[in-house]
């Protein structure tokens, strides 16, 4: 038995993970030991006492008397808002780049190939540190704050504009809403089934939308009285009421997507020139216009090739986010890193870190790659 090649090669694996499971559990306990020495217990149980510090800006509510545990939420739920963002613009935007630098405009390429060469050559931390200083520099005191439309104003406080009002509970905006974008999911998909099945698109996809926008107009003129349109008044030394994006999440917001849209916009170029050249000559034969052709052919093939690069540029937002801490913007890393300085727990600190981030990363994989799976030519 000890002659064949792959039973040695178990017996070795085996042996090197014992060896290594050893080395681990000898580390904890020696890690455990020194801490218990220090009045420092190891273990998640100060997930459950009060923070004792506050978030500046958050999406969920937050006080300094809730848990660390909820602490770490609501610094997630701001690192996830940044995310995702930056995920919506940086796409739009990539795409139109991508698109730019095939332009036969020397303006409009040479514009693009800028942004692309200097998002790729730039550190993000240097681009998000000239945004901070640029914002503080040029933009005015809130006392002079610049008038970008009604209602809308920008400084050094941040940007402030106006926003609904809604006095009662916010179940019902949240279920329309949610039974809309099932609505309009479902003639979507059933529009598509239908063209599949007969080669006509049926018309389900204007009937939900104007079914939706009738529902919309009712559902408005039901709840008239409960909404309102709050509107930024200045106060002393700063803008109150509407919404408000402070100077930090703003620097976060334009850097990440600014830097992120280059790299996105190199792999739409390069998704685009993966197009067979006779896909191109056979849409200008069906009289296709430039713009229909990109929308219809082109950009609809060039997806495969462009989704799996997709792919880590999104995993690299949700941890390019972590840089959030330089400009001073309190995302899921600086709450966390706050709650270490102040419990001591680093090793459990820096676990639920490791942890939240690998989830975070793994499920956006999943769900990219079910996509990619989706859209992938199937070969018989």
């Amino acid at each position: 038995m000890l002659q064949d090649v792959r039973f040695r090669a178990i017996i070795v694996q085996i042996a090197l993970l014992a060896g290594i499971a050893a080395l681990g559990f000898m580390l904890f306990t020696a890690t455990a030991r020194n801490l218990e020495l220090r009045g420092i217990p190891l273990g998640f149980g100060f997930l459950w006492r009060p923070a004792n510090f506050q978030i500046a800006e958050t999406i969920l509510p937050y006080s300094s008397s809730d848990p660390n545990w909820w602490a770490a939420v609501v610094g997630l739920s701001n690192s996830l808002f940044i995310s995702v963002l930056v995920i919506l613009l940086a796409s739009v935007i990539g795409l139109f780049i991508g698109i730019g630098r095939l332009s036969s405009n020397p303006l409009v390429s040479g514009l693009c190939r800028v942004w692309v060469e200097v998002a790729r050559n730039t550190p993000l931390v240097v681009l998000l540190i000239f945004n901070y200083a640029l914002w503080w520099e040029i933009l005015p005191l809130a006392t002079e704050a610049w008038k970008l439309a009604p209602g809308t104003h920008i400084s050094v406080r941040g940007l402030s504009m106006p926003a609904l009002g809604w006095s009662t509970s916010t179940f019902a905006p949240v279920a329309f809403v949610g039974v809309s974008a099932v609505i309009l999911a479902g003639a979507s998909y059933a529009a598509r089934r239908r063209q599949i099945e007969t080669g006509s698109r049926p018309a389900y996809v204007s009937a939900a939308w104007l079914f939706v926008a009738v529902a919309a107009g009712i559902f408005l003129f039901a709840y008239r009285d409960v909404i309102s349109l709050d509107i930024p008044e200045f106060r002393r030394a700063n803008f109150a009421g509407g919404w408000s994006l402070t100077p930090e999440l703003t620097t976060i917001l334009i850097g990440l997507t600014f830097y992120t849209a280059g790299f996105i916009g190199e792999i739409v170029r390069g998704g685009i020139l993966a197009v067979r050249k006779g896909q191109w000559e056979a849409a200008t034969a069906l009289g296709l216009s430039r713009g229909q052709t990109y929308r219809l052919v082109v950009v609809p093939l060039a997806l495969r090739s462009i989704v799996p690069p997709l792919n880590s540029q999104y995993i690299n937002v949700v941890k390019n986010s972590t840089l959030a801490i330089v400009v001073g913007y309190q995302d899921f890393m600086t709450v966390v890193s706050t709650m270490i300085n102040k419990t001591s727990h680093a090793i459990e600190g820096v676990a639920i870190i490791l942890g939240v981030f690998l989830a975070v990363n793994l499920a956006l994989s999943a769900l990219l790659n079910a996509y990619n799976r989706r859209i992938a030519i199937v070969e018989r």
